[in-house]
């Protein structure tokens, strides 16, 4: 006798289907539980968000720059880049000159990159109006504009 084509995929699946089924029942009963031994008070003081006992002051929808956003992208950039770097050294004795060649030439293109990110200003913090306001003139250049 010979199986059918979908009793034998249920045969060899029989144990991912029934871990499954338990995992999607078992989050069904803690949804459920929830649900029917929650709390039901309602007040006005219950729903507001309440934070290691300071009491919430104003709103939190900030606006931020996109210089921290840029930083986050750039260090999670060179994190990950870290990341080879450690793989590549874990491996360093099978991998040789040539892996290490390799890693150098890798190092010099984040190098480039950070100097590329320099040079663009890209990791400047101040804006470009307070820049402008901290270079102090030369100590002989002051003129006097009011004449008396």
């Amino acid at each position: 006798m010979s199986m059918s084509t979908s009793t034998e995929v249920i045969a060899h699946h029989w144990a991912f289907a029934i871990f499954l089924i338990i995992a999607i029942g078992l989050c069904c009963l803690m949804l459920a539980g929830a649900f029917f031994l929650g709390g039901r008070a309602r007040g006005r003081q219950k729903n507001t968000p309440f934070e290691s006992g300071i009491d919430s002051v104003g709103t939190a929808r900030l606006r931020l720059s996109a210089k921290f956003y840029l930083v986050a992208m750039f260090f999670v950039i060179f994190d990950v880049e870290a990341l080879y770097l450690f793989a590549w050294s874990t491996s360093i004795r099978e991998s040789g000159w040539v892996g290490f060649v390799e890693a150098a030439i890798f190092i010099l293109v984040l190098l480039a990159g950070l100097v590329y990110l320099a040079r663009i200003g890209a990791l400047d913090w101040t804006p470009a109006r307070s820049r402008r306001s901290q270079i102090n003139p030369e100590p002989g250049s002051h003129t006097n504009r009011h004449p008396q």
